[in-house]
């Protein structure tokens, strides 16, 4: 928990950070190892009864991971220690056919998105949450006469509820956008050392499509190991995505202040908004929410950084995307289950609105008037 954001002890987990911790990172490595040893099975590159075994022994629980970790150690490689373990727990000469022809990072680009898949499942659940939250406060405010404001000044009176229906209208956009990306993100990149496919005895493309088939994902039409386009494109789209939501929170931030007063987000018994001023209630979750928006954007450049690889392949490249695309979907998470608390324990006050909607004296309706 980061001390930083307290507030993680009064919010749900969505269990996103769980899916990158490490044990998770090197099982879905193994299960990308096994789709590939089937797949190279049935072209007849190696023999069936070692893909077999493979998937057998491929079950993280097997492993001696403090070997491994030595392995790390010693290798400074990332893929190659787990793969000695997996050879050492074959029976036979079946480990010897794990990894063949393979690159490195065609098993951790594609784990990678296979991790980022369960992440994107819970992202979508979460938004519906958010959505079905949205919706009831939208239904039970479109009544409540509000000042609308333009450039910061009143303008004419509109709803709390019709405020509310302007970020339904983004998320549901955000929605479609993340289901328009899915075939473009979650595909397998089998290429070998230069995307070449030549380790793969002319069995290339028909290997990805078949990991690809075995994974449920697509197939790259090029598998190049410069390529992060569709993976900056998801880290973009969760960023829009978030800054919907720090949109929500700066306006019930705002809005919560003394001069407003009209909305105040859940403030639980025993809260303390200072230590030196007793009577404040600050806007803690909605203050994470924006703190949070603002780490994703910043997120942004560096995703954008990865699609400047150098020839075939660019180490720098592929770790900056692994940080942008992890890093944003935990904080997405984070940013969703706070907002959902926001929005179901939100306190609203139709006659503060009212008192405010009045500050001009009835100028407020002046366009009507200068329109009859």
């Amino acid at each position: 928990m980061s001390l930083e954001q307290p507030t993680n002890l009064r919010v749900r987990d969505p269990g996103i950070r769980a899916l990158f911790e490490r044990d998770a990172r090197w099982q879905a490595w193994l299960d990308v190892e096994v789709a590939l040893a089937h797949a190279e099975a049935e072209a007849g590159m190696i023999p069936a009864a070692a893909a077999e075994e493979i998937e057998r022994k491929a079950r993280l629980e097997l492993f001696d991971l403090d070997l491994v970790t030595e392995g790390l150690r010693v290798t400074g490689h990332g893929l190659v220690p787990l793969v000695w373990e997996l050879d050492r727990l074959c029976e036979g000469d079946a480990g010897g056919y794990a990894h063949w022809g393979a690159t490195t990072q065609n098993i951790t680009q594609t784990g990678l998105l296979l991790q980022v898949r369960k992440a994107h499942r819970i992202v979508l659940h979460e938004i519906a949450e958010l959505l079905e939250a949205l919706a009831d406060l939208a239904e039970r405010t479109k009544d409540d006469a509000i000042a609308g404001r333009t450039h910061a000044q009143h303008a004419v009176p509109s709803t709390f509820g019709a405020k509310v229906a302007v970020w339904i209208d983004e998320l549901c956009r955000h929605v479609e956008r993340l289901r328009q990306l899915e075939p473009r993100l979650f595909v397998v990149m089998l290429g070998g050392g230069a995307g070449t496919a030549a380790s793969f005895e002319g069995h290339g493309p028909a290997l990805q499509a078949r990991m690809g088939e075995l994974l449920g994902f697509g197939s790259m039409p090029l598998p190049s190991r410069t390529t992060y386009d569709h993976m900056t494109e998801y880290v973009l789209v969760l960023a829009m995505l978030d800054t919907t939501c720090g949109k929500a929170a700066r306006e019930v931030r705002r809005l919560m202040a003394d001069e407003y007063g009209e909305v105040e987000e859940p403030v639980p018994p025993g809260s303390v908004g200072s230590s030196t001023m007793p009577q404040k209630r600050n806007p803690k979750l909605c203050q994470d929410i924006m703190a949070d928006d603002t780490e994703v954007r910043s997120l942004v450049p560096m995703a954008l950084e990865a699609m400047l690889g150098d020839h075939e392949a660019d180490g720098t490249r592929s770790v900056l995307i692994d940080r942008a695309l992890s890093r944003a979907l935990e904080l997405t998470g984070d940013i969703l289950v706070r907002l959902q608390d926001v929005v179901t324990g939100l306190r609203v006050f139709p006659e503060r609105m009212r008192e405010n909607l009045d500050l001009s004296g009835g100028l407020i309706m002046s366009e009507s008037l200068m329109l009859t």
